[in-house]
């Protein structure tokens, strides 16, 4: 018995010894190798997660340098820094091409490059902060701007001279909103913020210097594609449309059918891509599912709109937009930066804008049809739990009458007349029970009241 559990745990060590060893860069023999990434695009969460991946397959595979293939006008702030950040702490030297663009949030990712060479013709600079429609930002956005401008250069220290690798005053004048600085090739290799030129990625090669080396091209897998296509934030827009219509049209026509189904997928969808970049926090999702549940709450236990709907709306609406944001950026240098949060705020109002508009439009097309009736789940409502059946005749009856709400009107719920309750909604306002109503109109089996002065 002893020697078979000295010999499982050799086995066991023999194991753990070469899985650690594999989980290293091998000890490489020969020529050295050049990773190369490309960010040819807006810069946001999925080129974030881009940089990402590429920075930890480079680590992998040994890579000796890594070349970021640059072409941006820019993008979020709060990706931008992230980026920079993951530059900065790189294991080997990150060299900048850029190729044609490197504007805003291209500047700051690529001051942060131990080196940075520039295609003929190319442009870097002009880092102003600006919001959704090019407007200028006030002066504490653009503070908050020039501190990582200025940051990023002093991380790279000070030459034998005792000048600055990278001057921070250069770095901080690409965002003055007096005169914003932009470079071309040869204004970046006279201000030192730019090592030469060059129009290819063999070029940049040259100019490191490495005669013979293996150039190692970014494969994302098919997995990691879709999780970056399902993170543009055209399709997070389209996940939030979906969950804003279905909660509208569960409210609609309460009962867990179609449209809850809809706003469920549309949440996994959404949080999803962002919970496995790393954006996404735990206590995000808790919070839009407790927010979720309040608004249950609202529609099926005490229907209106009180103050569990509200509740739950904020909480939901501001899960959504935290878990596209950075936390770490919330918090800058002792400050509260607002900033990071202007471009989830701007995706989820206007989605949630458009699919309100959307739903309204389409609940009036789609509910008075017989076809949505095969999608919507039926709910059956029996006379003991005081529901009743009416006519259109009867209830087209009630218009013009005075009614007495039996529950809580905010804005729907029941009124009574003539011994019987039917289900009814304030045209506007709200009212309390026993608070005398008068019926303006009757649309789709409910009754539109106004109050009466009591």
């Amino acid at each position: 018995m002893k020697k078979i559990l000295v010999t499982l745990v050799a086995i066991g060590a023999f194991i753990s010894y070469f899985s650690a060893v594999s989980a290293y860069p091998q000890e490489k023999h020969g020529k050295d190798t050049v990773y190369v990434i490309e960010i040819r695009q807006n810069i946001d969460n999925s080129s974030m997660r881009k940089l990402s991946l590429g920075l930890e397959d480079a680590q992998a595979k040994g890579a000796d340098y890594i070349i970021l293939h640059l072409d941006t006008y820019g993008g979020a702030v709060d990706a931008a820094d992230s980026m920079r950040k993951a530059i900065l702490h790189a294991p080997v030297p990150v060299v900048a091409f850029v190729d044609l663009q490197a504007a805003s949030a291209g500047a700051l990712i690529s001051i942060a490059c131990d080196s940075i060479y520039m295609r003929p013709g190319a442009s870097m600079g002009a880092a102003t902060v600006v919001n959704q429609n090019g407007e200028v930002m006030p002066d504490k956005y653009q503070s908050f701007m020039r501190g990582m401008m200025r940051s990023t250069a002093e991380a790279h220290g000070r030459r034998a001279d005792g000048t600055w690798f990278r001057d921070p005053a250069i770095a901080e004048k690409m965002v003055d909103t007096a005169g914003v600085l932009s470079f071309t090739p040869d204004e970046a290799i006279e201000a030192r913020y730019c090592e030469g030129k060059a129009e290819s990625i063999d070029e940049v090669v040259e100019h490191i210097g490495l005669e013979e080396c293996e150039i190692i091209h970014q494969e994302l897998s098919p997995l990691e594609r879709f999780i970056l296509f399902m993170m543009s934030p055209v399709l997070q827009g389209i996940f939030l449309m979906m969950i804003i219509g279905g909660i509208y049209f569960e409210v609609q026509s309460p009962g867990l059918g179609l449209p809850s189904i809809i706003a469920i997928l549309g949440a996994v969808l959404y949080f999803s891509p962002l919970y496995i970049h790393g954006l996404a926090m735990n206590w995000e999702i808790v919070m839009f599912v407790i927010g979720l549940i309040l608004l249950g709450v609202e529609i099926f236990v005490t229907p209106g709109f009180g103050v569990a709907g509200i509740i739950g709306a904020i909480l939901s609406l501001g899960a959504l937009i935290f878990a596209m944001v950075d936390n770490d950026l919330l918090y800058f240098e002792g400050h509260l930066n607002l900033q990071v949060i202007l471009t989830p705020c701007a995706i989820v109002l206007v989605s949630t804008v458009l699919a309100l508009i959307l739903s309204i439009w389409g609940a009036s097309k789609l509910f008075p049809k017989k076809s949505f009736s095969y999608i919507a789940q039926k709910t059956e409502l029996k006379g003991d739990e005081g529901w009743v059946g009416v006519e259109t005749g009867s209830i087209a009856g009630c218009v013009g009458q005075e009614v007495t709400a039996a529950t809580e009107m905010c804005p729907s719920g029941k009124v009574e007349y003539g011994g019987r309750q039917y289900e009814a909604v304030m045209e506007y306002g709200s009212a309390s029970t026993g608070d005398r109503l008068k019926v303006i109109r009757a649309e789709g089996g409910r009754l539109y009241c106004v109050r009466l002065s009591q």
